[in-house]
């Protein structure tokens, strides 16, 4: 039975502090300052990686010697001030948003799987999500603004080759969580959605693990794919972030029963999986 859609923590934190101030601030004043605002914000994540990077993680590291017990700590530090990074865009007027389904991210062992339309997904997701892995360029592990989560998190890197697949459902059979965009980066301007890379359904495949889709909408656009941070747009930004059922059961049932060459199924999985997205996307269903 698919799990009814709610509203909890950050979602009922949007409908209660959301709303106010936006005439003020779609006024050219308004949008000078959430200009400011903008810069101020991504200072402030800049900041924060290198107090989690020079204080601490160090400091974490010294307190607790178990690897694994380590590694679930620092992700729940960086699912903290994520959140918090939210709510501070949220504060400064820079955003607002609106979450349904937040429940059905909160379970152990799950492939989250979403679009990517803006620079912040990856934040609003790792917020929601907890004792969370995703797949991260190689360079942020020697971004000294990002090299503390990356590294104490222990991250994966996308440059593994075909031991990254290997590594992604090892993963989740230890009953972590992994977060991926198919698109494997920002979508293109002016597309509903760019070309899904085969990862996730190799994962979805080869681990027989169903995926959690999660649309991502963002109006207006802002924060796109070669659009720089202070192109602010003229009114607040609005997230919507909808998880969806859980899917890919029938994929892997019908691959079972017809004894598909898993290459086969691998191609029409992710061609399945970037159509329910399409179809969703597309059909405006996430303000609703």
């Amino acid at each position: 039975m698919a799990e009814p859609c709610t509203r909890p923590a950050m979602a009922v934190e949007h409908e209660r502090y959301g709303s106010g101030m936006s005439g003020a601030l779609s006024s050219p004043l308004g949008r000078a300052w959430r200009i400011f605002a903008t810069g101020l914000s991504f200072a402030t994540f800049g900041l924060g990686g290198l107090v989690l990077w020079l204080v601490v993680f160090p400091a974490l590291h010294g307190v607790v010697r178990d690897r694994g017990r380590r590694q679930r700590w620092a992700r729940a530090v960086v699912t903290t001030a994520f959140r918090a990074f939210i709510r501070f865009m949220r504060l400064v007027g820079v955003l607002t948003y609106s979450i349904d389904g937040e429940s059905r991210l909160k379970g152990s062992g799950l492939l989250v799987v979403a679009n990517h339309p803006t620079l912040l997904d990856v934040v609003f997701l790792m917020a929601c999500v907890p004792n969370a892995t995703c797949v991260v360029k190689a360079a942020l592990g020697r971004n000294p603004f990002t090299r503390g989560p990356v590294m104490a998190a222990g991250y994966l890197f996308n440059n593994e080759g075909s031991a990254l697949i290997d590594a992604c459902i090892a993963a989740l059979q230890r009953g972590e969580n992994l977060v991926l965009f198919p698109e494997g980066t920002r979508t293109p301007h002016g597309q509903v959605l760019g070309p899904f890379r085969r990862g996730a359904a190799n994962i979805l495949v080869r681990g027989a693990i169903k995926a959690t889709p999660v649309l991502i909408e963002c109006r207006p656009p802002a924060l796109k794919k070669g659009q720089k941070w202070y192109h602010v747009p003229l009114a607040r930004m609005h997230f919507t972030i909808r998880a969806l059922p859980e899917w890919g059961g029938e994929v892997l049932q019908r691959a079972a029963r017809e004894r598909e060459d898993p290459w086969v199924t691998v191609r029409e999985c992710n061609r399945e999986l970037r159509d329910l997205f399409v179809r969703e996307l597309s059909h405006g269903r996430l303000g609703r």
